[in-house]
């Protein structure tokens, strides 16, 4: 092993926006160092940081030509419960995300796509 996993990052034009919608969604604690740069931190999940990115553009996923480049997958219990919470939060639902038996595909306000995972066998 070289090293440890320390965060997470996700680019956003709106860093205190976006760690308020993901502690909403995973719970945790909010710490803003500024406005460029917010960490949130829960003991089961570790640690996502929010950074700065005027320009920040998100993908286009589920468009075959572009990339998700990465996504959050979050396990729930209730999908149509954990669903009304984050669409309450401000995430939006992809509805053209392809094989959706076990996960449900969203954006968070950042366009960023997550997935809420339920019947996980493993």
């Amino acid at each position: 092993m070289i090293g440890r996993l320390r965060s997470v990052v996700l680019d956003t034009r709106d860093p205190r926006q976006l760690a308020a919608f993901y502690a909403g969604v995973l719970g945790g604690d909010v710490e803003a160092q500024d406005d460029t740069w917010v960490v949130l931190t829960a003991p089961s999940h570790g640690r996502l940081a929010f950074q700065l990115a005027p320009e920040h553009e998100p993908p286009t996923f589920p468009d075959p030509r572009g990339s998700q480049q990465f996504h959050l997958d979050v396990e729930v219990d209730d999908v149509d419960e954990a669903e009304s919470k984050v669409l309450a939060l401000g995430a939006t639902r992809v509805t053209d995300a392809v094989g959706e038996d076990d996960f449900r595909v969203y954006r968070d306000p950042a366009g960023h796509p997550f997935c809420l995972v339920f019947n996980a066998g493993g």
